[in-house]
């Protein structure tokens, strides 16, 4: 800067010192003065800039500083924080072996219970094969058999089973009934509960006042057929009615009112087997309620 203004000033002298000059010559140092003007300005700016910078660089130094001095003091307390972890990992490491411990024993109770699942729905599904198997064809139209979680479902259509409207089984059942018997009577371990299910068109047969009465009658009627004629043990079987209140099929058309008028028979494990995978299970107190904490 201070040279820029020494150059300035000599050449005013040298205008002055030569006293007259040529147009042309004055014009020459007009225009070279007029330059150097510009640069002048042209490295103010510049100058007043790196000003600004170097106060914006100040700030950020001092920032970083701040923060540098916040990060020692987290890391301070995080050694110390260490230093109490490491002082009592004796105890903590015996927290975690009891904790680890529990948690493999939950975890073997719980693969015994998968696996007793598993077992479980292999026999419903080789029941569930050797009921199909044993089916015709034509029976199987009137005949439909699921498995859904573990418990076997054997769904008789009405008109396969009973006269229109009422809970006389037809003689035409008979074969279906003692092949479905052989069945039950191969697994003694389950239990049968046999389901009565009807349309919701109301019923108008002497001596039966509702749906519901016809369902149930249609129910008993399985079951005593199972006992008395099929020799199914009697303590194993249930016979319940549900009326119109457990449709599979909109009520709306002929075909879903003929799937609602169904009789099923539900085979299940015993409660006693349920049980006992019960009294299998880990001890209460054995079990944490919330994880230990150091």
């Amino acid at each position: 800067m201070r040279a820029l203004t020494l150059s300035i000033a000599a050449v005013s002298l040298a205008v002055l010192g030569s006293g007259c000059v040529s147009n042309k010559k004055f014009g020459a140092l007009q225009t070279e003065y007029n330059t150097l003007q510009n640069e002048h300005r042209a490295l103010d700016a510049k100058f007043q800039n790196c000003q600004r910078d170097l106060s914006g660089a100040t700030s950020r130094v001092s920032s970083l500083e701040e923060q540098i001095a916040s990060q020692r003091t987290g890391l301070r307390s995080l050694q110390a924080a260490l230093d109490k972890c490491l002082t009592s990992g004796s105890q903590g490491n015996v927290n975690i072996s009891k904790l680890v411990d529990e948690i493999n024993a939950s975890n073997r109770y719980i693969q015994h219970l998968v696996n007793e699942k598993n077992k479980s729905d292999s026999l419903n599904m080789v029941l569930t094969n050797n009921l199909t198997r044993s089916l015709s064809r034509d029976e199987l139209r009137d005949v439909d058999v699921q498995v859904l979680k573990g418990v076997v479902y054997i769904s008789l259509s009405d008109k396969m089973l009973y006269k229109s409207g009422s809970y006389e089984i037809s003689p035409a059942a008979g074969e279906t009934l003692s092949k479905i018997a052989k069945i039950i009577k191969d697994y003694r371990e389950y239990d049968v509960l046999i389901e009565g299910n009807t349309d919701n068109v109301p019923i108008s047969q002497k001596n039966i006042r509702n749906n519901w009465d016809l369902s149930a009658l249609r129910g008993s009627s399985v079951v005593q057929a199972l006992q008395t004629t099929y020799g199914v043990d009697p303590k194993r079987l249930t016979a319940g009615g549900r009326g119109e209140y457990n449709p599979i099929a909109s009520n709306d058309s002929e075909d879903g009112r003929t799937r609602n008028r169904r009789t099923q028979i539900i085979i299940t494990p015993k409660l006693d087997q349920f049980m006992e995978l019960i009294d299998k299970a880990p001890e209460t107190d054995s079990i944490p309620t919330t994880p230990a904490r150091q």
